[in-house]
């Protein structure tokens, strides 16, 4: 009993253990509630569903920042919240690479939904050891946290004035080809399975295939793990508790996935969402550097200014293609 206690009042990177459990007890709860209750029978997903779920999972990741306030202060919290937007607010731009690859492999709206829900698992994963990386660079190298402002300061300008879109070509993507090359993989979808066994013509034996579902998985995979570099260093430059850094992004990301069905459709209206992240970046690149000029700038203004950059984007945006979203 006594090393059962030891073990719940220990700590994990910094923070009480049962903290971590409550944590990913949350995350199980919705993951379980989302696939094995809302979404069992594989529908197809429309806005008003997304949008539900999405204030759904919004709502669960603001009373967790309230949680957070009563057991680790003020200053934790408005750390977690200022993570929760920005992360949020660079994801964005990974919904437009979901969307093309999700149509680029013809997957039916009824099947997204379980592909993007397998990502987050892989999220889950990813995130945890390219924060536990972070967080141990920082522990080690003080100093790491300037090339993390200097990066999405480059990012921040790079983007503000950059006048191309991302259009990938998945033709020409290295690792389709890879996985196209090394394991056998269907033409066709075979429901909502990422494997299925079949017999060729003329044989007794049968043989594991992969479907097209499962390669749009393994890519949105990696165009997950390539967002990351710009988010996990603009949250690790926000705050340094590995706590905060992953509980952010998880509940993030997870909205994020919820959302996905009506930004897909609406991704057009956010013109002026690029240079309100590219200026985010550019803060909170910035703040790094200010810190040894002026001093630590307070958490409430960074979420302040944070949320003033990305509401103006975004309300520019909508008043700006109005007339667009009349028309159709």
């Amino acid at each position: 009993m006594e090393a059962l206690h030891a073990f719940f009042t220990g700590e994990f990177l910094g923070t009480a253990t049962w903290l971590w459990l409550v944590f990913i007890s949350i995350v199980l709860a919705l993951l379980v509630l989302d696939l094995g209750v809302l979404h069992r029978d594989q529908h197809e997903i429309e806005m008003r569903e997304s949008l539900l779920l999405y204030s759904g999972y919004f709502a669960v990741g603001v009373l967790f920042g309230v949680w957070v306030w009563h057991e680790l202060g003020t200053q934790s919290a408005l750390e977690f919240y200022t993570g929760f937007l920005v992360e949020q607010s660079l994801s964005m731009d990974n919904v437009f690479v979901m969307a093309t690859i999700l149509g680029f492999f013809a997957i039916p709206r009824r099947y997204q939904h379980r592909v993007l829900f397998w990502g987050i698992l892989g999220v889950i994963i990813l995130r945890a050891i390219m924060i536990g990386l972070g967080t141990a660079l920082i522990k080690e190298f003080d100093w790491i946290l300037y090339v993390f402002g200097a990066f999405l300061l480059i990012t921040g300008v790079k983007m503000l004035f950059s006048q191309q879109e991302a259009h990938p070509d998945l033709t020409q993507n290295p690792m389709l080809r890879f996985l196209r090359r090394h394991i056998r993989v269907t033409d066709e979808l075979h429901a909502g399975h990422f494997f299925v066994r079949l017999r060729k013509t003329g044989e007794s034996q049968t043989l594991l295939y992969a479907t097209p579902l499962f390669l749009a998985l393994v890519l949105i995979e990696l165009a997950d793990l390539v967002f990351a570099v710009d988010s996990v260093p603009a949250v690790f430059a926000i705050t340094q508790d590995p706590f905060i850094v992953y509980t952010s992004n998880i509940f993030a990301i997870l909205g994020l996935r919820a959302l996905y069905f009506t930004l897909a459709a609406l991704m057009y209206r956010f013109v002026y969402l690029k240079y309100a992240l590219a200026l985010v970046l550019i803060f909170i690149g910035g703040k790094i550097f200010l810190h040894g000029i002026i001093g630590k700038i307070p958490a409430w203004l960074s979420l302040g200014v944070t949320f003033g950059l990305l509401a103006g984007g975004v309300l520019l945006s909508l008043l700006r293609t109005r007339d667009k979203a009349e028309q159709s």
